[in-house]
């Protein structure tokens, strides 16, 4: 017997559970309860609300205790995705979701977004356009949103429809157009023109185009929301949370308010000596969205800016505010999601998830970052990636990615990739972690090609292949059964294919007997070496062009580095040419 004792498991990210890792260490999965798929509670965590949407109906509807679904008033008819999974309804876009998921069926996306814990973002108009339906919620795989946007001195819309295109490229799950400069409603129809990923605003930056926060009134608030909601816009950022009595707990913060639409909120009140419109006005917002079925992200207009501002007063007076809002929505049917906070000492999220879970009863958490450290500007990609994980295997259900140039300007294409990427592997982590089925299975696939020493099948299932390939070759411009990292006499993967009694490398689908020659460079590799700047130019033209005949690998014949051909002394000799 071993000396040890392994936690209690969940779920197995393995489909067929292949090699031997014993599972998740998250809890098991209850579907269709607040725990779907989630961290085992550390001591003091907050509980799950018991309370889910269902506790929000709207006046006159009531739960059918046969069927579990509702019954509202004659003649009402549904318009929004709750309200359709309330009554009962399995609707296209559910479908979508369950197909795009794997892991969940029709019946059991309705469920969820009946419940309040995954919500459908697709306005009625962007659905009738080119929007691919997608679920955000805890028993989804987690998802990452891009955010771009003109501004006032950088940008314009043809760069940001091509920042759009990059960013579905690389996967981003939904889009956020934050502009506040250049034409913003030409800026906005176009995205949502070319956009199969849901698109997100913050309608408050267009309403104060041309005017002073000061001059705001409610009828600008209300006609600048329908006027997106007619565009197809399909979630929006509303900062109602943010209330006056809020504001002394600002006052001795480092950073004071960072978001956007939370500080011109606070000068707008500060002025008035009133309280937040977009609170007062709640529930004609509401009536708003429902029309179009916009999903609201409410706001998270006091979250922290710095680390020594996290988890404080006002972020949690916030938060609080937030759980009200959510349950005054619902009882409109319309869908919501919360927007959290930003940066977040490492040991604080668990506890930042979890309450948010408790106090807006499970309705999808939306996350920026965490960043976890303030010291890395130009690499906060990485210090957010790194709390956006733990943020998702914790609760979270959607990550707002942050480029390199967080903090420091508008982010231009490449910086879209690599926030991209940060996130997808902050999110592609936390599902692994949680035991989402599935999740680990091109994981799997990798590891086997990579254990047959199958390159070719090795770049095909990485995520950016273009990367891959090109780093491979500018060391070892041949793929054979050893890479530069370790040459020919180290390489373990080799050695441990060759141990008979060790089934690793010995897959038949990724067996292959001769070397596998890529092609010449494609034009996308060479400019990932030419930006590395490690290889000169000629060598780097020289991988472009690059022939078979250099090791002598002619059709029906194995290249001259590979070790069924060469003697050791051989293949250090070709490996260091």
């Amino acid at each position: 017997m071993p000396a040890y004792l392994l936690p209690p498991l969940g779920g197995n990210p393995s489909s067929n559970a292949q090699g031997t890792n014993p599972g998740s260490f998250a809890r098991p999965p209850e579907l269709g309860g607040p725990r779907t798929f989630s961290s085992p509670d550390a001591a003091g965590m907050p509980a799950p609300s018991e309370k889910t949407a269902w506790d929000f109906l709207p006046s006159g509807w009531r739960r059918d205790a046969a069927t579990g679904f509702a019954t509202a008033p004659p003649g009402f008819a549904a318009v929004t995705q709750l309200e359709h999974a309330r009554l009962g309804h399995v609707t296209k876009e559910m479908r979508r979701v369950s197909e795009r998921e794997g892991h969940l069926s029709p019946e059991q996306v309705r469920d969820e977004v009946a419940a309040g814990r995954l919500v459908i973002p697709a306005n009625r108009v962007h659905a009738a356009q080119r929007l691919d339906p997608m679920g955000i919620g805890r028993a989804t795989r987690t998802k990452v949103n891009a955010n771009m946007g003109a501004s006032p001195i950088s940008s314009g819309t043809d760069a940001e429809v091509e920042k759009l295109r990059w960013a579905e490229r690389w996967q981003a799950d939904t889009v956020m157009d934050l502009s506040t400069g250049g034409d913003l409603d030409a800026t906005r129809e176009a995205i949502i023109a070319n956009a199969s990923v849901p698109i997100g605003t913050v309608p408050i930056y267009s309403m104060i185009i041309g005017r002073r926060i000061e001059d705001l009134d409610d009828r600008m608030i209300l006609d600048g929301i329908e006027h997106q909601a007619q565009q197809g816009v399909d979630y929006m950022t509303i900062h109602a949370g943010v209330l006056y009595e809020h504001l002394p707990f600002v006052r001795r913060r480092l950073i004071g308010i960072v978001s956007r639409g939370g500080s011109l909120l606070a000068k707008w009140m500060i002025h008035h000596g009133k309280q937040n419109p977009m609170y007062t006005l709640w529930d004609d917002i509401c009536e708003v969205l429902r029309r179009y079925d916009v999903t609201f992200s409410i706001g998270d207009g006091l979250r922290p800016g710095g680390l020594a501002d996290a988890t404080d007063a006002a972020q949690l007076a916030e938060l609080e505010t937030l759980g009200e809002l959510t349950e005054r929505a619902w009882r409109h049917g319309v869908q919501v999601m919360v927007e959290g906070p930003g940066h977040v000492p490492f040991d604080q999220i668990e506890y930042n998830m979890k309450l948010q879970r408790r106090l807006c009863h499970g309705a999808p958490f939306y996350v920026l970052g965490p960043l976890v450290t303030d010291i890395f500007p130009g690499y906060d990609h990485i210090t957010s990636a790194i709390g956006a994980t733990a943020a998702a295997y914790h609760g979270a259900a959607m990550l707002c990615y942050v480029t390199p140039k967080e903090h420091l300007g508008l982010p231009k294409k490449d910086d879209v990739k690599q926030g991209c990427i940060a996130y997808k592997i902050a999110a592609h982590a936390a599902d692994v972690a949680l035991g989402i089925p599935g999740a680990r299975d091109r994981d799997d696939e990798l590891t086997k090609a990579r254990a047959a020493l199958n390159w070719e099948k090795h770049f095909e299932l990485s995520f950016d292949p273009d990367t891959a390939r090109a780093y491979h070759d500018e060391d070892l411009d041949v793929d054979t059964d050893f890479c530069a990292m370790c040459g020919h006499d180290w390489c373990s993967v080799r050695i441990s294919k060759e141990i008979t009694q060790f089934v690793s490398g010995k897959e038949a689908e990724y067996a292959w007997d001769k070397p596998k020659l890529s092609a010449a460079l494609t034009p996308a590799q060479r400019a990932i070496l030419e930006q590395r700047g490690v290889l000169a130019p000629a060598d780097i033209h020289r991988l472009a062009s690059k022939t078979r005949e250099r090791v002598h690998a002619a059709p029906g014949r194995k290249a001259e580095c590979h070790s069924d051909v060469a003697s050791d002394e051989e293949a250090r000799r070709l490996q260091g040419e």
